[in-house]
């Protein structure tokens, strides 16, 4: 809206071009969210429900959380599409997005409200449907939006790019969108680490969105297809990284607030859409590799455990970062700050094997 009212504006009122400036967009949305979701959050305390420990596994981390208002995701992910409609240029494929988004929330927060859970084979259910209903609108999207009609996957060790079957696209962002939405809710047990872990994801995705893929010059330069809409997925990116550091204030250990399922699963959802619009499925290792170890390798030992009776990591429990607290003795803190490390030097490396080693 405010993209289209400045192109409306400029030529009554010249300051009006700067709403059509990319970088002026992104930093509105990025400072509105953040201030809208610390101030508006805790006025949503009391209606919010409270945390019954059930979510964690440990006692220490259950007697922390208990009572304490969880779902804040349906406050801060709602702040992130009413902004999104404010200061992002709309196409069908992007609304729908959010509009999933959204729904991806709604999903967990009722499960928040709910006294008794929903079981994870409902959730697992509902996942999957929203995963495979994303990944058609996705596919179709980006096929409409492409000059030859045809979607394509850039990958590392390959310098050219690689037409992808519509079946093959939906099944790998399927399982992508899927994996990413219960691991992130998996890693949600330590004040802060999920939040903190998340916005590194988002700042990495909004860089490679706004700097390199949607950038003509940069992208020839790095060898990576140009991505004319890369500005546009950029501004919901910060939009959405905006709104969880200001969610993260408040969660700072001790944290005064849970994001719940709503948070967390509409997160995984919003990361591993973004990472397929990139067009290189790789860049989940960019953004989420201590996501999918801490919180993703616990649910690989349960359904290897359950469905072929294969045991491993037997003397690991998970999430991890339980693990380092029951069993290596760690703080929250210190959980917090050596995932943070491990994830950012992960992140640089990845970059560089998959923007250079091409």
């Amino acid at each position: 809206m405010l993209y289209y009212l400045g192109m409306y504006l400029q030529q009554f009122w010249g300051p009006a071009r700067l709403l059509t400036s990319y970088a002026v967009l992104i930093s509105v949305a990025l400072y509105t969210g953040y201030f809208s979701a610390y101030k508006l959050i805790p006025k949503f305390y009391n209606r919010l429900p409270h945390d019954r420990g059930r979510e964690f596994t440990i006692k220490e981390n259950a007697e922390a959380a208990k009572g304490k208002p969880t779902g804040a995701g349906v406050v801060f992910i709602s702040l992130f599409v009413i902004i999104s409609l404010l200061v992002v240029p709309l196409t069908w494929t992007r609304a729908l997005i959010i509009a999933l988004t959204w729904l991806t929330m709604l999903t967990g927060y009722l499960d928040d409200r709910s006294t008794k859970s929903w079981g994870e084979y409902l959730k697992g259910a509902l996942d999957l449907i929203i995963s495979v209903g994303a990944s058609l609108i996705l596919y179709y999207g980006l096929k409409n939006a492409s000059a030859d009609g045809v979607v394509k996957f850039w990958i590392p060790f390959v310098s050219h790019e690689i037409a992808v079957h519509p079946v093959v696209y939906v099944i790998i962002c399927s399982v992508m969108l899927w994996a990413s939405i219960n691991s992130t809710n998996c890693t949600d047990g330590v004040d802060g680490l999920s939040s903190t872990l998340v916005t590194i994801a988002l700042l990495t995705l909004g860089i490679i969105f706004y700097f390199i893929l949607g950038h003509v010059d940069i992208a020839g330069y790095l060898l990576v297809p140009h991505f004319a809409a890369g500005a546009n997925w950029a501004l919901m990116i910060f939009t959405m990284a905006g709104v969880v550091m200001g969610y993260l204030w408040l969660n700072a250990y001790p944290s005064k607030c849970l994001m719940g399922d709503a948070g967390s699963r509409a997160l995984g959802f919003f990361i591993g859409i973004c990472v397929m619009a990139s067009g290189n499925p790789f860049l989940i290792f960019a953004t989420s590799t201590m996501i999918f170890v801490n919180g993703g390798m616990g649910i690989v030992k349960v359904f290897l455990l359950r469905f072929f009776k294969i045991k491993i990591f037997e003397n690991v429990r998970f999430p991890l970062h339980d693990h380092m607290r029951k069993n290596r003795g760690w703080s929250p803190t210190q959980v917090l700050i050596k995932f943070m490390i491990l994830q950012l030097l992960i992140t640089v490396a990845v970059l560089g094997i998959v923007m250079k080693i091409r």
